[in-house]
């Protein structure tokens, strides 16, 4: 755990190879990029506190398919903001 703190005031935590490496193996790496920085430190947080490497895989396993479904994160439903499209310049 990194002493750097976010602006909600969490620890920042460092991303570790087996995430990294699952998240470039499964094409997810862009999908997490895109989720508010909160979210992907909630997701490392959660997955390195697990104490069995078994645990670690399962919450790995459920970050990879909420990531690849898109509509959830830490099984709460999840709608990405996307951006407005302005009707004045017909977008």
């Amino acid at each position: 755990m990194s002493n750097q703190m976010s602006r909600q005031r969490r620890p920042v935590h460092p991303m570790p190879e087996f995430v990294r490496n699952a998240l470039a193996e499964k094409g997810l790496m862009d999908s997490y990029n895109s989720r508010p920085p909160y979210q992907r430190n909630d997701y490392v947080g959660w997955i390195i506190r697990a104490k069995r490497p078994e645990t670690q895989q399962k919450r790995l396993k459920q970050m990879l398919d909420e990531l690849n479904a898109g509509d959830s994160y830490m099984n709460m439903k999840y709608r990405a903001n996307k951006p407005r499209s302005n009707p004045e310049i017909g977008s």
